[in-house]
């Protein structure tokens, strides 16, 4: 593949050049890393992602290809891609396309061939910020003034651009158990993970109301994770805060967590560079036990808003930062984690969860 310029500048004025790869043209996105070291099709179709320009720690991304099989959502949903090394030929049979292809058919700008260890560092000291990436202007003055127009992702709402608009369902309809499963930008191993467990599951747009879910005659309440500011969706919260007065168990996961948590009057917080990949620690404070995560999110649940209130208990933590990684209602069937236990790829450590949600709408419903 010829290889053709391409930079990469932030919003503080750092400037990366290198070379393009996906579409030529020119993207804009707060600038994440993630550290995971396999999985790089499903990260890049999770809807989470929207409007992020994601840089992989890995230092060769490309090699394996992608599958039909791997993905989160029906499209890449990452702005732009930052990376080492890119290779635009696979080598695993199994793979039926390159990832250059697949960043062409969904328009996705990305550049390669730039020390993306000094850029992670950098931006682990600078905290989240917004970048913009160019292979068809190098002008980086020009680039700055473009950049200076982008939104900041904090007060962002952005599930409705990746939210579905009409229901759809997936498992088997004759299963004993509903789960009604409202879509803030979900992955799609989230729906797998309940029908795996013999679950019937709908998925409803996020503007759905709380009268339309019940139509469905649920046994339970899925809230999905999603991309955006949390605190900038306060009909969405209110629609959670309905959910959980039905009484239903409910599971909320990432930005279903953070909503959750929202609707019972906890705060959310704007985190200084997020934690992606499929390595982060959590504790179960339930249990005592470890688990290796998958995680994707720049917001969390304030600490201290949690302990101030006597209705709501901390379940589990992020022991490097000791931040709020899952919750629990003390008086509802009711709980929700930060990260993703549906993880694909990633560590299976944390499934588990389902099954408890599964085990709470069976005891509910006997």
């Amino acid at each position: 593949m010829e290889k053709r310029p391409a930079v990469l500048v932030l919003a503080d004025g750092t400037v990366f050049k290198g070379n393009a790869v996906g579409k030529i043209g020119t993207t804009t996105g707060e600038i994440a890393f993630n550290t995971g070291m396999t999985g790089y099709q499903e990260v890049f179709t999770d809807p989470s992602y929207h409007r992020q320009i994601l840089v992989m720690t890995t230092s060769h991304i490309g090699n394996y290809g992608v599958h039909e099989d791997e993905i989160e959502s029906e499209s890449i949903k990452i702005s732009g891609l930052v990376t080492k090394k890119f290779s635009p030929n696979f080598s695993r049979p199994a793979a039926f396309d390159s990832l250059q292809n697949y960043m062409e058919r969904d328009k996705v700008v990305g550049i390669s061939d730039i020390d993306t260890r000094a850029l992670v560092r950098h931006i682990r000291n600078a905290g989240a910020m917004n970048a913009i990436i160019s292979s068809e202007n190098l002008d980086v003055d020009s680039l700055k003034e473009e950049l200076k127009k982008v939104p900041s992702m904090d007060g962002l709402e952005l599930s409705s651009e990746v939210s579905c608009t009409t229901p759809y369902t997936m498992g088997d309809e004759n299963a004993e158990v509903k789960v009604a499963l409202l879509d803030l930008g979900v992955k799609k191993n989230i729906a797998r993970c309940l029908a795996e467990r013999g679950c019937y599951v709908k998925i409803f747009p996020m503007n759905s109301s709380v009268e339309d879910m019940m139509a469905f005659n649920p046994d339970g309440f899925m809230l999905s994770n999603g991309p955006g500011d949390p605190s900038a969706m306060p009909e969405t919260v209110e629609l959670v805060k309905q959910i959980v007065n039905t009484g239903i168990p409910a599971f909320g996961i990432c930005l279903g967590h953070q909503v959750l948590a929202l609707s019972q009057g906890l705060q959310t917080e704007k985190m200084h560079n997020g934690h992606r990949g499929i390595n982060h620690p959590i504790k179960n404070l339930i249990t005592g036990k470890g688990e290796i995560t998958s995680q994707n999110h720049g917001f969390v649940v304030s600490h201290e808003s949690v302990e101030a209130n006597p209705e709501v208990e901390l379940t589990h933590i992020h022991l490097n930062d000791n931040t709020v990684a899952g919750i629990r209602l003390k008086n509802k069937k009711v709980f929700s984690v930060q990260y993703h236990p549906e993880a694909s790829a990633g560590p299976h450590d944390s499934r588990y969860l389902f099954d408890e949600f599964v085990e709470n709408m069976t005891a509910v419903k006997v």
